[in-house]
């Protein structure tokens, strides 16, 4: 027979076992599903490797936006800006209504072995003042926008950065 003291050991052990064990599956799990948000700035100077799903944000640049119809699929191919960078997309579905030329996106994929980023998702912006926190910042560093004096540049003010 046991002793209280030992029994209560192996009780605290065994449940420490069982917790760490149910918080390295749930952090394995976890890290399986995260996908990065990265700027067109980022992916530029560090691309992340083809195949990686991560997240583009930007804003859609003017001039680049070209829509094909093959059969029944619709695909566009367009760039993603933030004043320093530009990153082209490939899309192929509908796109959101609110999906324009000098608009923010954000775009869920990855690279392909063509260099452009292939979304699997694009959500536009969803108000007048939306920008992703990375995005503002690089459009402010580029010297395109200060908040103070009003909202996001369009994209005539963006310019080309191909």
């Amino acid at each position: 027979m046991l002793k209280p003291k030992t029994r209560r050991l192996y009780m605290f052990s065994a449940l420490l076992l069982g917790f760490g064990g149910a918080t390295a599956l749930a952090l394995v799990g976890f890290s399986s599903s995260l996908t990065y948000f990265l700027s067109p700035r980022q992916v530029a100077a560090h691309a992340p490797p083809a195949g990686e799903t991560f997240r583009l944000g930007g804003i859609v640049e003017a001039g680049t936006v070209q829509t094909t119809q093959t059969g029944e699929s619709l695909t566009t191919r367009f760039d993603v800006t933030d004043g320093q960078a530009a990153v082209p997309v490939v899309y192929t579905g509908v796109l959101p209504d609110l999906f324009g030329v000098g608009q923010g996106v954000v775009t869920i994929g990855a690279l392909g072995p063509d260099g452009a980023f292939h979304a699997d998702e694009v959500l536009a912006k969803h108000g007048s003042t939306y920008m992703p926190r990375d995005v503002a910042q690089s459009l402010k560093n580029a010297g395109k926008w200060n908040p103070k004096f009003g909202p996001a540049p369009g994209p005539d003010a963006l310019g080309s950065t191909s």
